[in-house]
């Protein structure tokens, strides 16, 4: 650790380098934060990409410091209430989620190329947009 400590005060006592290491922290940390948001409805990491996102800018920023502490501490106690319900409540998330994921698919046309390598053409699959 002490290595990176040096690291970063040898780039911080420099002003382009500093700029360019925050500009470069800000541009892969805010990809990386979008890349979890969108994955979070679909099954897998999303919300761990998201604190990875917000990792990566809190490294620098205390604005992403402050963000992180307190989206991971409202995420822990959602987890925690929703463990709690009942089956009605998580089966309702489950078939909530469900929906979202299906929408997204549909809405993004995967139905109708997916749909097409099997040869299947219905215009319902098709997405809208």
């Amino acid at each position: 650790m002490d290595r990176l400590h040096r690291l970063r005060e040898h780039i911080a006592a420099r002003p382009t380098l500093n700029t360019t290491y925050r500009l470069t922290v800000a541009m892969v940390g805010t990809i990386v934060l979008v890349l979890g948001v969108v994955a979070i409805p679909y099954p897998g990491p999303g919300w761990l990409i998201v604190f990875a996102g917000l990792g990566i800018l809190a490294s620098e920023f205390a604005w992403a410091h402050r963000t992180l502490h307190g989206v991971r501490t409202r995420y822990d106690r959602f987890m925690a209430w929703f463990s709690r319900q009942s089956w009605v409540v998580r089966g309702a998330g489950a078939l909530g989620t469900g929906v979202v994921v299906l929408t997204t698919l549909w809405l993004l046309g995967t139905f109708g190329l997916v749909g097409g390598w099997a040869g299947l053409e219905y215009s319902w699959m098709d997405s809208p947009l």
